[in-house]
């Protein structure tokens, strides 16, 4: 014993013993996992017969045939019949409207007053609800969640992964988006506005609001700078290009009243739902506008009454970017499963592989995420679902779901 404290009292030993149990405990905790898959669809390309996914420290380290990859011993290993990018849920309220359905976890939209854009879905998330792990656990491993529609200005999103305890520990990006709705909708929730014009003028003024604000603050004289004003510095940020206005119109009239308002303003626009999009798809593609589609599944009543089992399938045939959604659902279980609207709309004219993309790599691209997460790719995020058969078949069962190289959910 007096031997060994004499040899930790020499600073060269004593580095060294610190340094070895360093080493030790870092290779003791590297996450090294093996992925195999009789098919393998890395939305980066062919899908792979027999493919593998080497995954080292939450990230993907090589994608390839089995042929071509050798595993090495040290690797954790994992098996399904299929193996895919983790799903993208491109718009949900899931976090904010809980499962319950009671009042106390139905955070989705506050009706107070019709434009509240300093609302923040960051201050409400709750990574721990119930739906999110009912989401994880079919495949969804990102997460764009935030107000409900049905106000002119519901608030600002947040994109989050499907894993983690707290909102830090989850949170990929917020604000992700500002949320508008055009609509019926609207003013069923509010006694103003009343009609569709009304909505239309109020959006309009609160952008006119936000271009003099951002004006006044941007002046070198800072005793000339007007106080802050959150609900300004969110609509400014929009005119800023630095975030997208993601407006849910889904009648072919409000869709075009969209366009108009993006021309007019210059922001960056995504639209939401686009129910009726299948009659302006010209107008869509000319302005470059990219379409989070409704639910293929969705009621048909109101503004959704026509809705088509055939709208995604019609804008992968024009051209227009789009991708899959939950969405919100006034009823339990507050949700649906993008895995399966998919599924309907690959059933309807859309190709098993367009219908993939739309679930990651183009979900990915319309959030601005694509170089970090959406396919199977070397270097991106370890985000990875397995599945015992056709993912959009629902007899099928994920076997397993990766989030980060991290195995957060195992059958």
């Amino acid at each position: 014993m007096k031997i060994f404290q004499n040899r930790l009292n020499q600073p060269f030993t004593y580095t060294f013993l610190i340094c070895w149990i360093i080493l030790g405990f870092s290779a003791l905790f590297a996450q090294k996992i093996a992925v195999s898959g009789e098919m393998v669809y890395t939305a980066a390309g062919d899908p792979i017969s027999n493919g593998v996914v080497l995954i080292k420290d939450g990230k993907i380290e090589k994608v390839g045939s089995a042929a071509d990859i050798s595993v090495g011993d040290d690797y954790q290993q994992l098996s399904a019949k299929v193996v895919t990018p983790g799903f993208i849920d491109a718009h949900s309220v899931v976090g904010l409207a809980g499962y319950f359905n009671q009042p106390h976890d139905q955070d989705q939209l506050d009706k107070s007053k019709a434009i509240q854009p300093q609302l923040r879905a960051l201050d409400a998330y709750n990574p721990r609800e119930a739906l999110v792990t009912w989401l994880r656990e079919h495949g969804v491993t990102t997460l764009h969640t935030g107000q409900a529609p049905g106000a002119v200005i519901s608030g600002q999103s947040v994109l989050v992964k499907t894993a983690g305890e707290t909102v830090d520990e989850a949170l990929v990006a917020a604000p992700q988006m500002l949320t508008a709705t055009l609509g019926a909708s609207v003013s069923r929730n509010y006694k103003s506005p009343g009609t569709r014009a009304k909505s239309v003028a109020m959006l309009r003024a609160a952008l006119l609001k936000a271009q003099r604000y951002a004006k006044k603050a941007a002046n070198k004289d800072t005793d000339k700078r007007p106080g802050r004003d959150l609900k300004a510095e969110a609509m400014a940020q929009v005119l800023a290009g630095e975030v997208p206005l993601l407006i849910t119109a889904q009648r072919s009239v409000e869709i075009m009243t969209a366009l108009r308002l993006a021309k007019e303003f210059g922001f960056k626009l995504v639209l939401d739902g686009a129910a009726e999009a299948y009659l302006v798809l010209d107008e869509i593609k000319a302005a470059g506008v990219p379409v989070i589609v409704h639910p293929t599944m969705v009621r048909n009543y109101g503004d959704t009454k026509n809705a088509s089992y055939e709208t995604a399938a019609q804008l992968q045939e024009a051209g227009i970017l789009f991708a899959f959604q939950s969405g919100y659902e006034s009823y339990v279980p507050k949700t649906r499963v993008v895995n399966y609207e998919a599924a309907i709309a690959a059933a309807n004219g859309l190709a098993f592989n367009d219908a993939l993309a739309a679930l990651t790599i183009n979900s990915a691209k319309i959030l601005g995420i694509d170089q970090r997460t959406g396919s199977l790719e070397k270097g991106k995020d370890a985000d990875v679902v397995l599945f015992d058969g056709d993912p959009f078949e629902y007899v099928t069962h994920v076997e397993a779901v990766l989030i980060d190289g991290k195995i957060v959910h195992q059958k």
